[in-house]
């Protein structure tokens, strides 16, 4: 169902909005999580090691796709916001198309370079076949995880987060069920782990379409919307562009990590692989939070509440720091016992080193929180130069700390690279936050508010008719003025 975002009290609206976000992150954590401990448990460490080693290389196109997507979702919050449903479908028109594009790029290009890039990211020999293998299939089958997240970005932009929750989690049980028998019963190896999940979200995405073509005719996009003008598709590339980049920048810095890693041997690179598995669990409740205020932001900026967007913003900063001071003793104390659910026994090697991993990254989970909250903020608001340099930022940090600390210190040296390239990020973002927000709090306020059943008197002919006078009801925009 879809929800306003432009009433009630900030900190409960973005928690609301946020929590299926959240649930949703874990769900699709659980991909990852169910593909790790079937392959590591059926296959063995070094095909867990291989699948690893794929990670960062997918991140990088696959992350752009994700990131392009939210970015082209953000004129569709923006024009909810303001109640403009011809513009809501234009915007949708416009990402489709776009979206569709970039997909046929990803979907020819990519499979023909994972070789050479994991090559080229010194992949260990006794790996190279199986990530290979696993690599190309998951690019193969791009198209269904860009039309997902695209389908779901539109979705969330009109307020309605559970819903894609809800076929997020059919999917995952799916993928589950899909991943036991390509690998479990009919030894497909890794390419039935890559093949589970490929499939599991074409499904996902089936699911979207029929509940949009019956349950929200708001995106319903029209014969006249599909001429897309030059301006629609220039601003959602100016939107999604910059989001994806981001993400691409951040892959590399990945993947600059996955390289010093790979010299470090493979119970490096299954320690690696584990504790960012772990990890990602930990961070899709901040990330989530992320999401929520750029959606929260986007659609109050449409609905010209300023004083809004500056009170939810810090409403979330607070909420964010809280849940990662939590999180971080979580990983802390307990991230030993949760890393032998994926390794099993014989391999404390492997425990140790991912743990000591997860103790460094849990320290410093509040820069995280603060990290995704405020970048969310300047992303809804349509900022996009400095999340991109935050990007960029993230990328020379990680890349010396992995190059240069990995040097000097092994394992640990590495896994600090990620503390470090969020410190480098919120330094830039606080800076820049701070200005918008001087600036949001000089815009006048106009509010647009939308009431269930607004009563419109409709005054017939006094004679002759079949109807004098009737009262009907409908939801329509009511400005009230505010002291």
């Amino acid at each position: 169902m879809a929800r306003s975002l432009i009433t009630g009290t900030p900190w409960r609206v973005i928690l609301l909005y946020s929590v299926p976000l959240l649930l949703g992150n874990i769900v699709q954590q659980a991909y990852q999580i169910a593909d790790t401990i079937v392959v590591g448990r059926y296959l063995g460490v070094d095909s867990l090691a291989a699948v690893g080693a794929t990670g960062s290389l997918l991140f990088l196109l696959l992350g752009f796709a994700w990131g392009l997507t939210s970015g082209f979702a953000i004129p569709t919050a923006q024009a909810c916001g303001a109640q403009d449903d011809a513009a809501v479908r234009r915007s949708v028109a416009a990402g489709t198309i776009l979206t569709a594009i970039v997909t046929v790029i990803i979907t020819v290009a990519a499979p023909l370079i994972a070789a050479p890039a994991l090559a080229l990211m010194q992949t260990p020999a006794e790996l190279m076949d199986e990530a290979t293998v696993f690599t190309q299939i998951s690019f193969l089958g791009a198209a269904a995880m860009m039309f997902f997240n695209y389908l779901s970005a539109i979705i969330r932009a009109i307020g309605d987060s559970r819903t894609p929750l809800v076929f997020l989690t059919v999917s995952c049980v799916l993928n589950i069920a899909l991943v036991l028998l390509f690998v479990g019963v009919l030894d497909f190896g890794v390419a039935g782990a890559a093949l589970a999940t490929v499939l599991a979200q074409s499904v996902s995405v089936l699911l979207c379409l029929d509940y949009v073509r019956r349950r929200l005719p708001v995106l319903h996009v029209r014969r006249e919307d599909w001429r897309a003008a030059r301006d629609d598709l220039r601003e959602h590339l100016r939107l999604g562009l910059p989001m994806g980049f981001q993400a691409s920048i951040i892959a590399i810095g990945t993947i600059t990590v996955q390289v010093a890693l790979n010299t470090l041997g493979t119970e490096a690179v299954a320690a690696y692989t584990t504790a960012s598995r772990i990890d990602s669990l930990a961070i899709a409740l901040l990330q989530s939070l992320g999401l929520a205020v750029s959606m929260y932001a986007a659609q109050n900026l449409g609905a010209r509440r300023p004083d809004r967007i500056r009170r939810g913003v810090s409403q979330a900063t607070g909420l964010a720091v809280a849940a990662a001071v939590l999180l971080g003793l979580f990983m802390i104390l307990l991230g030993a016992p949760i890393v032998r659910v994926f390794v099993g026994d014989g391999a404390d090697t492997v425990v140790e080193l991912a743990h000591g991993m997860l103790i460094i990254n849990g320290a410093a989970y509040s820069l995280l929180g603060v990290l995704f909250v405020i970048r969310g903020a300047l992303q809804g608001l349509g900022h996009t130069l400095i999340p991109t340099v935050t990007g960029i930022v993230e990328l020379v940090m990680r890349t010396a700390a992995a190059v240069v600390l990995g040097g000097l210190m092994g394992f640990m040296g590495v896994a600090l690279s990620n503390p470090l390239a969020w410190l480098g990020a919120v330094a830039l973002l606080i800076p820049s936050y701070v200005s918008a927000h001087r600036k949001l709090a000089t815009m006048r306020v106009d509010p647009r508010e939308v009431t269930p059943t607004t009563t419109i008197p409709v005054i017939g002919p006094t004679d002759g008719s079949m109807v004098v006078d009737a009262v009907v009801t409908s939801p329509i925009p009511v400005i009230r003025r505010r002291r």
